[in-house]
């Protein structure tokens, strides 16, 4: 089975849980096949701790939930040492963060350290507790929510946080067509929506991601694409609009996001169109806006989006 038909095969299952969420949902895939992780910003209600558990349930992988609380503790997400009464030994107790699949629900409720603590582990892989290191599992990938309408009592996660996700993205409300959908299929069960009580069935193993990620890797860029992205990344950081433009490791994000697009798509090379799909989602939480632009009430997506219609495409 291709790359393709494993992209389609989980999207329709997926589609029986999930409605009107598309671009979320490929994006949430690319990052899977791509060794990402995924930072979803939408209002409540918009189906974000759904999907992560629809899209879990179509690879059999292990799922777990962390509600982030300013409360939370270090130890609470990776694990904490217990100490044994008949052995008098202290002993490692692994936390949620070892598994496949990790929902960080409302992470920037979680207190400075706490995240830390998090993204660590994410970027590492595993997690060295008292001088030792334990591997996470293989896949391992991390979904982390935040509301955008509420900031009271938050820690909004700083710059070099951020940049350990492989994207930011949108989760806006559904439109009329989808959301009647949701309405209609979804208000028998009182709105607790379950993958598996819906027909979610598993259609690939954890071991067709490792595969996956393989091919993706080997997908083709010509020399024309790479100066396309690093034109890019120039266009971002001489722009007065940002005060922050992008890294080098955005565009290595961004050529992997894109090489998994061209996968979906039945391509092994990048085209310029993967690019500018992949972009924004790259893009929007590695820029700062400058004092004067933030005044003005221009988003990041406005400024990069004339960023990308400014910068010549590749034929």
């Amino acid at each position: 089975m291709s790359l393709e038909d494993r992209y389609k095969a989980i999207r329709s299952e997926i589609s029986k849980v999930v409605c009107g969420q598309d671009e979320v949902i490929d994006f949430s895939l690319a990052a899977l096949f791509s060794s990402g992780h995924v930072l979803l910003e939408g209002p409540p209600g918009t189906a974000k701790t759904l999907l992560v558990r629809t899209i879990a349930q179509t690879l059999s992988l292990q799922f777990r939930r962390v509600q982030m609380t300013p409360d939370l503790l270090p130890g609470d997400i990776t694990g904490s040492s217990i100490y044994l009464e008949g052995t008098g030994q202290f002993e490692f107790r692994r936390g949620p963060v070892f598994t496949n699949f990790l929902l960080a629900d409302e992470i920037n409720r979680a207190s400075a350290r706490t995240q830390s603590s998090l993204l660590e582990a994410m970027q590492e892989i595993g997690v060295t507790h008292d001088g030792v290191t334990h591997p996470l599992p293989n896949p391992f990938i991390t979904f982390a929510t935040q509301n955008p309408v509420e900031q009271e009592g938050t820690y909004p996660l700083p710059l070099a946080q951020l940049d350990r996700f492989m994207f930011k993205v949108i989760m806006p409300y559904p439109d009329p067509a989808a959301e009647q959908r949701i309405l209609r299929e979804h208000h028998a069960n009182g709105g607790l929506s379950d993958p598996v009580a819906m027909g979610v069935q598993p259609v690939v193993s954890p071991q067709d991601i490792v595969e996956a990620r393989q091919w993706i890797r080997n997908t083709h860029v010509r020399e024309e694409v790479i100066q396309y992205v690093s034109a890019l990344l120039q266009a971002t950081r001489n722009d007065d609009s940002l005060s922050v433009g992008a890294s080098p490791r955005a565009g290595l994000m961004l050529l992997m996001a894109a090489k998994s697009f061209a996968r979906f798509a039945g391509r092994d090379f990048v085209i310029p169109d993967d690019i500018q799909q992949a972009f924004l989602a790259v893009m929007r939480h590695r820029v700062v806006l400058s004092p004067a632009t933030e005044l003005e009430g221009t988003a990041a997506d406005e400024v990069l989006l004339n960023l990308l219609e400014s910068v010549e495409v590749p034929r």
